[in-house]
């Protein structure tokens, strides 16, 4: 059997969040026991209590140690994978089995070290609270137990045979659903095997989700419209091959990343951000589960004679500002700003797809392959391999109001190492000369999120929406 237990497919990376807490406790517990033996210890008290002396020294350096357990515990379900399996069931636990092990050991703490906090607080009301509290946690750790139980028993599954990925050219193509398009708004697309299960075969279920039909193709793989049966709620999943990772010893580093990034991009809550529900793995095949939107994206009101009303842009494209703003302040950046990945819903309601997919989507490649970022979009800093901020998303943004504006983006080239080299090198065009029209603050809202060098650039995202609203108003008037 296989056991995907954290133990054996977590730890080994995580040592840089285990090993300060774990030292952290240990020194407590160690320095606790050598303090109290001390001369000076006599003068020592904990402050509004009776406690003093050795007995206080005691109980601080206990205390010290349960607080760091539970900060450890927090730690390992941030960094812990959701992914259906031993570390999603480990996951679910860490929180109340720690709570139960802090107040086990505090109330022994208090009783061998602090019973003149008990005697001060009141023996009876120590008790009664003392019982609410453990039975409290007791059935939080028993319902989180039950709860991911089907987790626990897929960590002793047996795992799948691993096949080799065909290479193969496909032969046979199904028919497409031509009316359809994935959740960040591109013609869907069929590409054979690169989202089967390990059996060759498009999965039934992922995880909680039953998968109803194949959408296309996303920024990771294939994507499909999947059903949460507990909810009666259809969703997007998006999915990416683990199996076939080219690098074999970073396998783990990888998985650890991709759930990170899901579990990132899974904190953002705001109405013009398209909301991911769930990330997972089964069978290797990595996925997300996300909010499925029905609309058109900005790519069909990106070229000449589809323009979308000046009012329209400016309005949108605020709102995407926002948004991104919010995700930046959350310490989230989106790497892939483009018309296609942004959706107007039926409900003519603004919504930014894709958070984090991009750097997702890298995993699988090599470094020679990854471009995190659709080309035409990039910042110049992204080219250049540099660490990225809000700015970034900035720069996209500004990329893609030249675009709607004039119908085409603002750096084109014949091959892609020409137009890398038109971003990171050359100026954008003058946008009033493609719109003379255009009131003169459009210019200059284009010119400052376009600037190549950081500090020229708008700072936030925010500041770009102010701009922009400032423009609206200025068309209003």
């Amino acid at each position: 059997m296989s056991i995907h237990f954290f133990a054996g497919d977590f730890m080994s990376k995580s040592l840089h969040w285990i090993i300060p807490h774990a030292s952290g406790i240990l020194a407590a517990l160690l320095l606790g026991p050598l303090l109290s033996g001390m001369a000076w210890v006599e003068f020592f008290s904990i402050p509004l209590t009776s406690v003093s002396g050795a007995n206080a020294v005691r109980l601080v350096s206990q205390g010290i140690a349960l607080f760091l357990l539970m900060a450890l515990a927090a730690s390992a379900y941030q960094q812990l994978p959701n992914n259906g399996r031993g570390s999603g069931f480990f996951r679910s636990i860490v929180l109340p089995a720690a709570a139960v092990t802090v107040l086990v050991f505090g109330g022994k703490a208090l009783r061998s070290a602090g019973s003149p906090l008990i005697f001060q607080v009141g023996p009876s009301l120590f008790v009664q609270g003392y019982t609410v509290l453990l039975v409290g946690c007791g059935l939080w750790l028993t319902i989180a137990w039950l709860r991911h139980l089907e987790d626990l028993r897929n960590s002793f599954a047996p795992a799948p045979a691993k096949r080799k990925p065909a290479r193969s050219p496909v032969t046979e193509e199904r028919p497409l659903d031509t009316g359809s398009r994935d959740i960040a708004g591109e013609p869907a697309e069929k590409n054979g095997a690169s989202a089967m299960n390990g059996n060759g075969q498009p999965p039934s279920i992922l995880g909680r989700y039953k998968i109803l039909k194949e959408l296309g193709r996303g920024a990771m793989g294939l994507v499909y419209l999947g059903k949460d049966p507990t909810i009666q709620r259809f969703v997007a999943i998006k999915t990416m091959r683990l199996d076939q990772i080219e690098e074999p010893d970073k396998v783990q580093e990888i998985k650890v990343r991709f759930f990170r990034e899901a579990e990132s991009a899974g904190r953002l809550s705001h109405p013009n951000i398209v909301t991911i529900y769930d990330a997972g793995e089964q069978d290797e095949l990595g996925y997300i589960a996300m909010e499925l939107v029905e609309g058109q994206s900005l790519k069909d009101w990106s070229r000449k004679p589809n323009l979308m009303p000046l009012p329209d842009v400016v309005a949108t494209l605020a709102s995407v500002a926002e948004a991104l703003d919010y995700a930046h302040q959350q310490g989230v950046v989106h790497r892939d700003i483009k018309p296609a990945n942004i959706m107007i819903t039926k409900d003519r309601l603004v919504k930014v797809m894709d958070f984090g997919i991009a750097k997702m989507a890298s995993s699988s490649k090599t470094q020679t392959d990854v471009v995190l970022g659709t080309p035409a979009y990039m910042s110049p800093e992204q080219i250049a391999g540099k660490k990225v901020d809000g700015r970034s998303d900035v720069f996209s943004l500004g990329v893609v109001l030249f675009e709607l504006l004039t119908g085409q983006p603002p750096f084109t080239a014949d091959n892609l190492s020409a137009l890398l080299f038109a971003i990171a090198h050359h100026p954008h065009p003058d946008l009033l000369t493609h719109r003379p029209e255009l009131p003169p603050m459009f210019q200059e809202v284009v010119n400052r999120a376009l600037q190549k060098e950081l500090a020229q650039r708008y700072r936030r995202a925010a500041e770009l929406a102010q701009d922009l609203r400032a423009c609206l108003h200025s068309l209003a008037a």
